[in-house]
């Protein structure tokens, strides 16, 4: 079984949107996703792209995508934010999430980036230790922090 991994485009979108429902399922959140198709094509193609996505395909079908984007380390200069790499479940094993991963990581040495950056959920087992055998570090004493909608307008409401 082959596959392809390129560049995704705005008709890909739909797709996408429906790999990061997939994701959100398995990260037991599978009622959080609030971004759209229209959201995604706006973002990530409009006059300031947000975002870049590679796909993999399979049979013309779209069967797993990594989404990033730049970021900015006041200590190491520009980095990459890995948000999502996803392959559709019946199509895992496959060395697809391999290669999705390789491409991103390909992408940011051709950039000249001097980190790339993600997180992962501390019981997803099989993704931690294929990161770490892939020569990533995984920061154990970091949390992750968030401001969501509501509290960045209450925090703006009360200042």
């Amino acid at each position: 079984m082959s596959f392809t991994i390129r560049e995704g485009t705005i008709n890909d979108m739909p797709s996408v949107l429906k790999l990061i429902k997939e994701l959100a399922h398995f990260e037991k959140e599978p009622d959080a996703v609030e971004v759209t198709v229209a959201d995604l094509e706006r973002d990530g193609f409009g006059k300031t792209p947000l975002f870049k996505t590679f796909i993999a395909e399979m049979d013309n079908e779209i069967v797993g995508m990594a989404l990033f984007y730049p970021r900015y380390s006041t200590w190491k200069g520009p980095t990459i934010h890995l948000e999502d790499l996803i392959v559709t479940q019946h199509k895992r094993g496959l060395k697809i999430g391999n290669a999705l991963y390789a491409k991103v990581i390909e992408y940011g040495y051709a950039l000249g980036v001097k980190r790339i950056e993600w997180v992962v959920l501390d019981w997803n087992t099989p993704a931690i230790e294929f990161y770490k055998k892939s020569g990533a570090t995984i920061l154990r004493d970091w949390d992750t922090v968030q401001l969501n909608e509501e509290a960045i307008k209450n925090f703006v409401k009360k200042g």
